[in-house]
């Protein structure tokens, strides 16, 4: 399935790499920046991890990341000759395991945290001079994002095996790519770190909870990597 999946993203790369990094290489779509509003679309992975602040000090929370899917869509609009506005919506899937050192039990002091997020993030792109069919660019903004699997409105907490985040997150992403231009289409892979800007943990019903009490802030932070295609 990997090999798959690389061949179904790269094989255009390697079939054109001759022609697209050559000395004097033929333009494709030339006149494509001049567009006005384009669209597309993208798929990606993605790792998150949790960034804790406790009350008092405290061996860490172990975080195990694992690697998600990302799939959604691009609206660009062309605001001037390097810089554009996007909307990316998409759906991020992904779990998270936290290892709670001071708790004993094997079950207790593992909780898997499954996230489904719909991301809605409103990003400025701002690319260089093109060279032949090579673009690169930078990208930043925010984004807002719904977490499907939250539990927020769950009465259960942590003791009956119920870990609960909020619905709603605030995020800023920065990241760089680069954009291909193809014959027919425009191919372009970038990475972006995300960072939360504000607590996602929901504390349990008990103020001391050896799951939630000593935590001040819990944020997600990590990366994606995305391949677009326009």
């Amino acid at each position: 399935m990997k090999k798959l999946l690389f061949l179904l993203l790269f094989s255009p790369l390697l079939f054109a790499q001759e022609g697209m990094f050559s000395k004097d290489p033929i333009i494709n779509k030339e006149n494509w920046n001049k567009q006005r509003v384009h669209w597309g679309y993208y798929l990606g992975f993605n790792s998150l991890d949790f960034k804790f602040d406790y009350l008092s000090v405290t061996q860490d929370i172990e975080v195990q990341s694992s690697t998600g899917f990302n799939v959604g869509l691009i609206g660009n609009l062309r605001l001037t000759e390097f810089l554009d506005f996007r909307f990316e919506p998409g759906l991020y899937i992904t779990q998270r395991n936290l290892i709670y050192p001071n708790i004993t039990d094997p079950v207790d002091r593992l909780r898997e945290v499954k996230s489904t997020y719909i991301f809605f993030p409103f990003l400025l792109k701002y690319s260089a001079l093109r060279t032949g069919n090579v673009r690169p660019y930078l990208v930043g903004g925010i984004s807002t994002a719904l977490n499907l699997g939250s539990n927020a409105e769950a009465p259960d907490d942590n003791y009956n095996d119920r870990f609960r985040m909020t619905k709603w997150s605030n995020f800023y992403e920065v990241g760089f790519g680069i954009d291909l231009y193809f014959e027919y289409f425009v191919f372009s892979p970038s990475i972006r770190g995300v960072f939360s800007m504000k607590d996602e943990l929901i504390r349990d019903n008990t103020p001391g909870s050896p799951w939630t009490g000593n935590i001040q802030e819990m944020k997600t932070r990590g990366f994606f990597i995305n391949f677009a295609f326009h």
